[in-house]
């Protein structure tokens, strides 16, 4: 069953246009993915499917709360800024036991959720641009961290981090179920609960769901929350993935999670979205990186690539709302 953004009426039958505009995006990823084990016998080995899969999952945390903010007409700058800092936190315990796991959640889940708060107020409140707000967020973090670490790399943690982000399960990455949960259940609230409809409501048209009730601040405040919450577990997971802090974890995320929404039918106009489409979106992308890698091309051809990515994606939904 396809993903519905909202209900819709049956009809006899299913246009052209319709159905790439339901399953374009999984068309396209598996050409993409038969293309790729053409160019690169490698990249069907199971050691490589898993890895990209790894590398996939804290990306996908980071969509999944993106989506969020998205869906209400925002976005936001500061996840990578963020999952750098929490990367940080985590080594400020010093702790070289499995002990302080817990602890390192809690605090890092609760300094994201004050990071969303104050994102979501400046945005609802204030009435500052979701862009120049994350953005100060993200330079205010990036300036906390390097003032704290000197710019200096740090390897201090729990050995359980490294089996969080990178260990299996009968085969399956740990941080892979993780994402999965975390997809299930944010995909629940917001397809099949009273608060996803708010969300819809606030992002289609902020005064008609004020008329009709809501609260469109607290709905924008929340969904900022989660979007930093889930930057924050992001950041934790990838730490685990790399073993290294440095000021830089996550670069780059901050353009990739909105790429891959975007690329996944969360419109940036808002009020339209799919977690689980958003999803696949992130799957675009790992598979093109990890197909620029195999194939040795330099870094310069996968900035390329996401360029390239977002005109397309976002001339596609210029078509769609024209």
């Amino acid at each position: 069953m396809a993903p519905l953004d909202t209900p819709m009426p049956r009809s006899q039958g299913m246009s052209m246009a319709s159905v790439f505009e339901r399953y374009g995006l999984m068309i396209f990823l598996a050409v993409l993915m038969i293309v790729a084990a053409l160019a690169s016998p490698t990249f069907l080995r199971p050691a490589n499917l898993v890895n990209v899969l790894t590398i996939a999952a804290p990306l996908g945390m980071v969509v999944v709360g993106q989506t969020f903010v998205i869906l209400v007409r925002g976005l936001d700058l500061s996840v990578a800024s963020l999952m750098a800092t929490v990367a940080v936190l985590a080594t400020a315990f010093k702790a070289t036991t499995n002990e302080a796991i817990p602890m390192i959640f809690i605090a890092a889940i609760a300094l994201s959720a004050a990071v969303g708060l104050v994102n979501g107020w400046l945005v609802a409140k204030r009435n500052v641009s979701p862009f120049l707000a994350t953005l100060a967020m993200m330079i205010i973090l990036q300036g906390i961290r390097f003032a704290y670490t000197g710019g200096a790399p740090i390897s201090t943690l729990p050995p359980g981090m490294g089996f969080l982000a990178s260990g299996r399960i009968f085969g399956v990455p740990v941080n892979l179920i993780t994402l999965a949960f975390l997809a299930t259940a944010f995909g629940i609230v917001l397809h099949r609960s009273r608060l996803g409809r708010e969300i819809f409501m606030v992002g289609s048209n902020p005064k008609a769901a004020f008329l009709n009730g809501v609260a469109p601040n607290r709905v924008v405040i929340l969904c900022y929350v989660i979007c930093s919450v889930c930057a924050g577990i992001g950041g934790l997971f990838l730490l685990g993935y790399v073993g290294t802090v440095s000021n830089w974890v996550g670069q780059g995320y901050e353009l990739d999670s909105i790429v891959a929404a975007v690329m996944g039918g969360v419109a940036l106009t808002g009020g339209r979205g799919n977690i689980f489409a958003a999803l696949l979106g992130v799957a675009v992308l790992v598979v093109i990186n990890n197909l620029v890698l195999l194939l040795g091309f330099p870094i310069e051809m996968q900035l390329i690539i996401k360029g390239v990515i977002i005109i397309g994606a976002a001339a596609f939904y210029r078509t769609r709302l024209a």
